[in-house]
C-alpha cells in the first residue's frame, strides 16, 4: 500500500512514490455518457505521478474513469457500471521505461486486484497511449455479483490518446476505449508522458471531441483548391495467401484523397483512384499481422495492415502507409502513414461489409476513401467470405426507409380514422320526417 498524499496544485509534485489525489463530491455512480456539468463535478478525479529512480516525474495523469463491464452471471449475461474509486493507487509496476528496452507505463490498482494500465510510446514529434489494458477479478462479488466464474480476465486495446511532445493531452469530453466486453470512459482528462520538467506543460493538445483548442489559432491557410471529381473507383477482389492458406480476402474500390502544396504555393486537394488493372497486389500472413501491398505502374505503393485483438477475437484495419510521387508538388515525394487505426472491424471468422463509402483518415494530408468494402482477415475459408457483420452506415441507411414507411403508414391511418369519424357525424346530422 502506498501512502496517501494531500491534495496539491497541478504543477506541484509529491514526494517520490506518493500519489496525488484531488477529489470532488462523489455520487454512487456517475454516468460516463453524460456530458452535463453535474456529471463533470461529481465524478471523482485523481492525479497519478510516475517517477524514475532519481525522483523525476515521467508520467502525470489526472482523470476520472468509469467502467462498463459485461460478464456472465449464473442467471445469464449481465452488465455492471462502476467508477474508479477514490482509494485507487498507483502500483509499483508503473515504470518510466528504459530506452530501447521498455516503454513507460502507468498501472493503477483498486478493489480486489483490479488493474488499469496505460502504456505509452513516442516518435520524434508525438507520444501516445499505445495500449490500454484492464484486468478485473470476477471473484469480487461487490462489483460482479453472482458471477458464473471466479476467473481473472484481461482485455486490452489501442487508443486514440495522443499529443505533441512537450504538450499535455487534454480532453474534457468523454474518451471511450472499447476493449471487447469492457468500455472505459475517461473524463476531464489531463495526461502527459515524457515530461521535461516534472510538471504538466502549459501547451496542450486537445482531443477531437473537444473541438479546436481555445488558444488563439494562427491565421487559417488558404482553402485547398479541389481537383475535378473523378468517377468512383473500380471494385476489385484481392487475396493474400500464406503457408496455411488464405489469410486475407478483400473486395473494394480505393480512392486516395491527398492535400498538398504545389510549386506555386497554392494548396490543392486531389482525388486519385487506384486502378486495379494497373496494380500488382502482394502481401504477407502473420499470427497477429496481415498485410496487403498494392503497387501501381507509376511507383505508388499503398500498404494496408490488419491487426487482431486476441482477447476479443476481432480483426481490424490497423495501419495504412502510402508512398507516391506528385510531380506538381513543392515536395514531389509524398509519404504518409498511421499505424494506430481501428477501422473495418469484425469478429475473426466473420467478414466486414459496407456498401456505403467509408473515409479512413490517415493524416491531415491523406484520407483513403473505400467503396463497397467486403473484407475478412486471419481466418478465411478458401475464397469464400464468412458471416457478414454490416457497418453502422449501412444499418442507418436501412433505418431511413423503415422510418419513412412507418411515418407514411401512420399518416394513412390518421386520414382513414378522420374520414370514418367525419362520415359517422354526417349520417348523424339527418333527421327522419
Amino acid at each position: 500500500m502506498l501512502p496517501t498524499a494531500a491534495p496539491v496544485s497541478e504543477n506541484r509534485i509529491p514526494p517520490s512514490g506518493s500519489i496525488l489525489k484531488e477529489q470532488a463530491a462523489v455520487t454512487p455512480f456517475c454516468d460516463p455518457w453524460r456530458s452535463d456539468p453535474v456529471c463533470l463535478l461529481h465524478c471523482a478525479s485523481s492525479v497519478f505521478v510516475v517517477k524514475n529512480s532519481n525522483g523525476t516525474a515521467c508520467i502525470m495523469a489526472n482523470f476520472s474513469a468509469a467502467f462498463s463491464v459485461n460478464y456472465d452471471s449464473r442467471s445469464g449475461s449481465k452488465n455492471v457500471t462502476f467508477d474508479l474509486p477514490s482509494d485507487a493507487e498507483m502500483l509499483n509496476s508503473s515504470s518510466c521505461g528504459k530506452e530501447n528496452t521498455s516503454d513507460p507505463s502507468l498501472v493503477i490498482g483498486f478493489g480486489k486486484e483490479h488493474m488499469l494500465t496505460l502504456k505509452f510510446t513516442r516518435n520524434a514529434t508525438r507520444y501516445s497511449v499505445q495500449l490500454m489494458s484492464f484486468v478485473y477479478n470476477l471473484s469480487d462479488t461487490h462489483l460482479f455479483p453472482n458471477a458464473s466464474s471466479n476467473e481473472t480476465k484481461t482485455v486490452e486495446s489501442i487508443t486514440d490518446i495522443r499529443a505533441d511532445i512537450d504538450k499535455k493531452y487534454r480532453c474534457v469530453s468523454g474518451t471511450q476505449v472499447h476493449m471487447s466486453n469492457v468500455t472505459v470512459t475517461l473524463r476531464d482528462a489531463t495526461i502527459q508522458a515524457y515530461l521535461s520538467n516534472s510538471s504538466f506543460s502549459r501547451g496542450e493538445t486537445r482531443c477531437e471531441q473537444d473541438g479546436p483548442s481555445p488558444t488563439t489559432a494562427p491565421p487559417a491557410p488558404p482553402s485547398p483548391s479541389p481537383s475535378p471529381m473523378p468517377e468512383s473507383p473500380s471494385v476489385n477482389k484481392y487475396s493474400v495467401n500464406g503457408t496455411n492458406g488464405t489469410c486475407l480476402l478483400a473486395s473494394m474500390g480505393l480512392q486516395l484523397n491527398l492535400t498538398y502544396e504545389r510549386k506555386d504555393n497554392t494548396t490543392v486537394t486531389k482525388l486519385l483512384n487506384i486502378n486495379p488493372n494497373k496494380t500488382l497486389a502482394t502481401g504477407s500472413c502473420g499470427t497477429h499481422l496481415v498485410t496487403l501491398e498494392l503497387r501501381d505502374e507509376g511507383g505508388t505503393v499503398l500498404l494496408f495492415q490488419f491487426g487482431m485483438n486476441a482477447s476479443s477475437s476481432r480483426f481490424f484495419l490497423q495501419g495504412i502507409q502510402l508512398n507516391t510521387t506528385l510531380p506538381d508538388a513543392r515536395d514531389p515525394t509524398f509519404k504518409a502513414s498511421n499505424n494506430s487505426l481501428r477501422a473495418l472491424q469484425a469478429t475473426v471468422g466473420n467478414s466486414y461489409r459496407c456498401n456505403a463509402e467509408e473515409r479512413v483518415r490517415v493524416t491531415k494530408a491523406l484520407s483513403v476513401n473505400i467503396f463497397k468494402v467486403w473484407v475478412q482477415a486471419f481466418k478465411v475459408d478458401g475464397d469464400q467470405f464468412g458471416s457478414v457483420e454490416e457497418c453502422l452506415l449501412d444499418e442507418n441507411n436501412m433505418l431511413i426507409p423503415i422510418a419513412v414507411g412507418g411515418a407514411l403508414a401512420g399518416l394513412v391511418l390518421i386520414v382513414l380514422i378522420a374520414y370514418l369519424v367525419g362520415r359517422k357525424r354526417s349520417h348523424a346530422g339527418y333527421q327522419t320526417i
